[in-house]
């Protein structure tokens, strides 16, 4: 894909590497009716992939997301390259998802770019590494941006599009134009931070449940509980902002923040700072017990299953009401 700004998909996708992201990032492109070139280096890489698309394909097809194509012509239109150099013969934009190590990153580069034209972009899912870094010493560092999915891409619809100091602006409009025309809700960092937002999010999160089991406010799985059963059913259809604006009423954000206000600042005033000592870590541990592999893929069809369900029922909101999801 060209850095120009266009709502056409690219015709062939590179993936290079394709653990648990890269392979919900191909099953997601093959949904799109791309060819996707993908390549990884760990010992039975391709059969992994494969299955995964395999297994994730079901969800494409209750989802509408197929373009028509079975599973037969999906794993058809599919092929796995011992190198990155191969992989990138013939793609039009690559998604890159090597392991959060500078040198593997700028070698993957390298290698990308003694094949790509000059104008295909090059999109990280990194979650940490800082764009302008991985730009350090690239021939082509304008081509390069952060397209930073969440867990799994193929279902969940938010991108981080984060540019570094040297990534042009049409880079960032062509890769905004391609997520969306994907079917993503991509949003524009104006900065680099360290994890980005959801990440961050997150982390802010799990900071104060952390604290609050560890002060013995309530048990682990009650404190998981209060977010997936109360806040997080809003937090899914609206961010954290706009539900504090409706709570303000007719008067909106300012009487939200005059009549609140105050007593948010002494619940920030007294959130906690958890560190994870051993005690803290054998805390968590232990109240997930021994880690036992059909409990653990019980869960991920069980987390699979919801979303969904969820983005089902949020397509037929959107037909039903004529809106468009929002970018």
């Amino acid at each position: 894909m060209s850095m120009t700004h266009t709502t056409e998909l690219p015709r062939t996708a590179a993936v290079i590497g394709t653990g648990t992201i890269g392979a919900s990032w191909t099953v997601l492109f093959l949904g799109a009716g791309l060819q996707v070139r993908a390549s990884d280096p760990a010992p039975g890489a391709e059969a992994h992939l494969r299955a995964f698309v395999a297994e994730a394909w079901s969800s494409m097809e209750q989802l509408g997301h197929t373009a028509g194509r079975t599973l037969d012509a999906a794993q058809q239109a599919l092929t796995v390259h011992a190198s990155v150099e191969e992989a990138a013969q013939g793609a039009d934009f690559v998604q890159e998802n090597a392991p959060e190590r500078l040198d593997i990153k700028r070698q993957v580069y390298a290698g990308l770019e003694s094949v790509l034209g000059s104008d295909v972009i090059i999109a990280s899912s990194t979650s940490g590494i800082m764009p302008s870094t991985l730009q350090e010493g690239m021939q082509h560092p304008e081509r390069l941006v952060v397209g930073h999915p969440f867990n799994p891409p193929h279902l969940i619809p938010l991108v981080e599009v984060v540019p570094g100091k040297q990534t042009s602006e049409a880079t960032v409009q062509a890769v905004l134009a391609l997520y969306r025309a994907l079917g993503k809700t991509p949003i524009r960092l104006r900065r680099e931070v360290v994890g980005h937002i959801a990440n961050r999010l997150q982390a802010a999160i799990w900071r104060e449940a952390v604290y609050l089991a560890r002060e013995g406010v309530a048990s682990v799985e009650d404190i998981d509980l209060a977010v997936s059963a109360g806040p997080g059913q809003r937090w899914s259809i609206m961010g954290p902002s706009m539900i504090f604006n409706l709570a303000g009423g007719l008067g909106g954000m300012e009487h939200f923040l005059e009549h609140l206000g105050p007593a948010l600042e002494t619940w920030w005033a007294d959130l906690g700072s958890p560190h994870l000592d051993a005690d803290t870590r054998r805390m968590l541990v232990e109240a997930f017990g021994t880690p036992d592999p059909a409990r653990f893929t019980q869960a991920v069809e069980h987390r699979d299953r919801a979303l969904l369900r969820r983005l089902q029922a949020l397509d037929a909101d959107q037909h039903d009401t004529g809106a468009t999801p929002a970018a």
